[in-house]
């Protein structure tokens, strides 16, 4: 790999096919396998990931919002594209680029309803969501009857999915908690069908569900983290990779007198003398505030350099005191090696946060 002469994030496609592999590798042939590539692909590029994994077996592709959902089909995306949170206002586009909803209330039902008869459309694809114990979106098993009333009166939509959302996959502590869920996911879905008269696809698992409850696979599982290179445990980060490097280089070096401070109001005094490094990239790139006063760290010539004083805008300072290097050096944000995961972590944070935070402004380079 080149060494970075401005900040970067490379994105290696090599390893993402090495973290679906092995996701793949756990379910048997007849399920089905949705890539999560909301967030501009968790912080890299959707539209790079999503056309790599379409040239892999990867059934379905899942955003949260429409918009996201419209740039895959720009790209070329021609499989199936489920929008897990569309708002009505969207619709009609929706419709215009065959994305398929997540339906999941009342109000969002019959607003679909309306504008697919409104554009004279039969059977159009929708995933309705059942709410099983994560209480954020999605139908109860009471709204049923509801559900199916309305669809019966419809030859607009038909159902494609029943789906529902683990709470706490990754917890094995909570897995009576998952195992109440799926169970419940069971019922729900039993019912479901038996009122359509017809039975959707059923799925539930997200990547930790994926990894660690086999017998809730149903007919797909949606997997984002996973393919991004963290299971969201020590034992499953061994068999994934990170795929994405944010990399940069030093700026400018300077030499810190004792009783000198660094950066935005002085956070940072110095007790002895110390070299700093400035690096170009801040909060504005998603390196926020909370990874500044020695908290979070990055990696220089192989030996870790933390960030001191206030994380700036557009700038970090790191102390470089015991370290040979000079300006024009690379820098390691994270990496395969020094993860993402490990840099959230001093903030108390996670994978996702940091890597979903990483600003479009930063250039992304695609190792085929």
């Amino acid at each position: 790999m080149p060494k970075a002469q401005e900040t970067v994030l490379e994105i290696d496609l090599k390893t993402l096919k090495h973290n679906f592999g092995h996701l793949k590798s756990k379910l048997n042939k007849k399920t089905k396998f949705l890539a999560v590539v909301k967030a501009y692909g968790y912080g890299s590029d959707a539209c790079q990931i999503a056309n790599y994994l379409q040239t892999l077996d990867v059934d379905y592709f899942a955003v949260a919002y429409v918009k996201e959902g419209v740039a895959l089909r720009k790209s070329g995306i021609t499989k199936p594209v489920l929008v897990l949170h569309p708002q009505a206002v969207n619709f009609k586009t929706l419709i215009d680029n065959c994305l398929e909803p997540s339906i999941y209330n009342a109000k969002i039902l019959n607003e679909f309803i309306n504008i697919a008869s409104a554009e004279k459309q039969t059977n159009y694809p929708i995933h309705i969501k059942f709410n099983t114990g994560l209480n954020r979106l999605g139908f109860w098993g009471n709204d049923l009857n509801y559900i199916a009333s309305k669809l019966k009166d419809s030859a607009s939509v038909k159902v494609k999915s029943i789906f529902s959302h683990l709470a706490a996959s990754e917890d094995l502590k909570e897995k009576q908690f998952t195992l109440n869920q799926i169970e419940n996911f069971k019922s729900i879905s039993k019912n479901v069908t038996k009122a359509l008269g017809y039975k959707p696809m059923l799925h539930i698992c997200n990547t930790s569900g994926l990894l660690n409850y086999p017998d809730a696979h149903f007919d797909m599982v949606r997997s984002g983290i996973g393919l991004y290179g963290f299971g969201n445990s020590e034992k499953e980060n061994k068999h994934l990779k990170p795929i994405a490097t944010l990399k940069t280089v030093i700026s400018q070096i300077h030499s810190i007198e004792k009783g000198e401070s660094v950066g935005y109001n002085r956070a940072y005094k110095s007790n002895a003398f110390l070299k700093t490094a400035t690096l170009p990239l801040g909060h504005a790139d998603g390196i926020g505030r909370q990874y500044g006063n020695d908290n979070g760290f990055v990696t220089i010539n192989g030996q870790k350099a933390n960030i001191i004083g206030n994380v700036c805008m557009d700038m970090i300072m790191v102390n470089i005191t015991n370290i040979d290097c000079k300006e024009g050096d690379e820098v390691i944000v994270f990496d395969a090696n020094h993860t993402a995961e490990n840099l959230a972590q001093t903030t108390n944070s996670i994978s996702y946060e940091l890597i979903t935070a990483i600003s479009q402004r930063i250039k992304r380079v695609i190792l085929q």
